[in-house]
Parts: structure tokens; C-alpha cells; sequence
């Protein structure tokens, strides 16, 4: 009678698991489709930095614009432009700039232009809890790394649920550190320039330039 009850219980916390977990595969699936929904994607966002043994607490504002691939960042006073072909980082502080190639069979690369759906593969998948964030409703969906040598403890997606729009991601280190994305504007095909992701080097005359191969 004891087994059976034990196997009972293990039935019923294995099928609730198997339907968290496809709550959130479906969700974050949607997110997805609405990604690719759009020509293009504009953002404003916040970074925050936070790590209480070492004492360290940092917040930075940024914006990118995204179309497919392409994308125009603006991050904690670095431009970095990527035209399809090659990356270009321009450090105006340093008036130098680096120009590199990517490797496209390189699929644990992080760029910009994954960061709406980097989470389609190399995670397991959890329904976490639902926020109230002033009058809009975000469900949390959490991210475990599969792989030993992220050093990525647990990610948590927050998630708009009448738009299917990422509101925040909250990364937690394996070594306490916790850094967190917030999108404060979330703009969709916006008239973009034709240059938008074209790198023009007279803008930059006198900069040193690093090539990379």
C-alpha cells in the first residue's frame, strides 16, 4: 500500500513538471514568433551590476536597434555595429577601433542580435511566479543552464503577457553575481536608415583600427 501511494505521488509531481515545463516552452515560443515578427526592433534598456560580497553595485543605460542579424548597440560609451559580415567596436574614449569577423559556426556566441531569443536551446525550462509591475502582468520563466560549465547559476526571464515582450532578465552567477536587463522602450518597425548598419570610417578619422582575421 506504501509503494503504491509513493508511486502515486511520483506520477502526479512527474506530470505537473512535464506541464510546467511545456507552460513554459510554449510561452517562450510565442515570444519568439513575435521577435521574428518584426522588421526591426528598437531599445532602450538598463543594465544593472550587483555582487554584495565584492561590494560592487553599477547601473549603465543602453539602446540598441536590430534587424535579422544586424544590429547598432550603444553600451556604457561603446558603439558596436555588426553589418552581416563583421563586427566594428568603436571606443571613442580611446579613439580606437576593432574590426573582427564572426564565427558563424560559433553557436554559443553572445551577440546583440540573440538576446530576444537566446534561450531556444541549451536550457531546461520552468514556470516561475507572476508579477504585477505597474499594471502590467509579467510571468517569470526559469532558465537553468544544461551545461556544467556555465558559470551562470539560474537565468529568470521576465515576460509581458499581453504583449509576449521581454520586460527583464535577471542573471544569477554561480559566484553571487547578479545582473539584471530591464527594457524601459520597446519600439517596432521604426523607419531605419539604410546606413544604419554600415561602419563609415571617415567618421573616424585619426582612430587607431585593429583588425582582427
Amino acid at each position: 500500500m506504501k509503494n503504491l501511494i509513493w508511486i502515486s505521488i511520483f506520477l502526479i509531481s512527474t506530470i505537473t513538471t512535464f506541464s510546467q515545463e511545456k507552460k513554459a516552452k510554449d510561452l517562450l515560443d510565442e515570444v519568439t514568433a513575435k521577435v521574428k515578427s518584426y522588421e526591426n526592433i528598437a531599445i532602450d534598456f538598463k543594465y544593472s551590476l550587483q555582487n554584495t560580497k565584492e561590494n560592487i553595485n553599477q547601473d549603465s543605460k543602453g539602446n540598441v536597434v536590430l534587424k535579422g542579424n544586424l544590429y547598432y548597440l550603444n553600451f556604457m560609451g561603446v558603439t558596436k555595429i555588426f553589418d552581416g559580415k563583421k563586427t566594428y567596436t568603436i571606443v571613442p574614449e580611446d579613439e580606437e577601433i576593432t574590426i573582427s569577423k564572426v564565427d558563424d559556426k560559433d553557436e554559443n556566441a553572445i551577440t546583440p542580435s540573440k538576446m530576444l531569443t537566446f534561450f531556444n536551446s541549451g536550457y531546461k525550462y520552468y514556470w516561475d511566479i507572476l508579477q504585477d509591475v505597474k499594471g502590467r502582468k509579467i510571468q517569470y520563466i526559469k532558465l537553468v543552464p544544461i551545461s556544467s560549465k556555465d558559470q551562470r547559476k539560474e537565468i529568470l526571464l521576465g515576460i509581458d503577457v499581453q504583449t509576449k515582450h521581454i520586460y527583464n532578465l535577471i542573471e544569477i552567477g554561480k559566484n553571487g553575481t547578479k545582473t539584471t536587463l530591464t527594457v524601459n522602450s520597446f519600439k517596432t518597425n521604426q523607419p531605419v536608415s539604410k546606413n544604419q548598419f554600415t561602419f563609415d570610417d571617415t567618421k573616424y578619422k585619426g582612430y587607431y583600427i585593429n583588425r582582427i582575421d
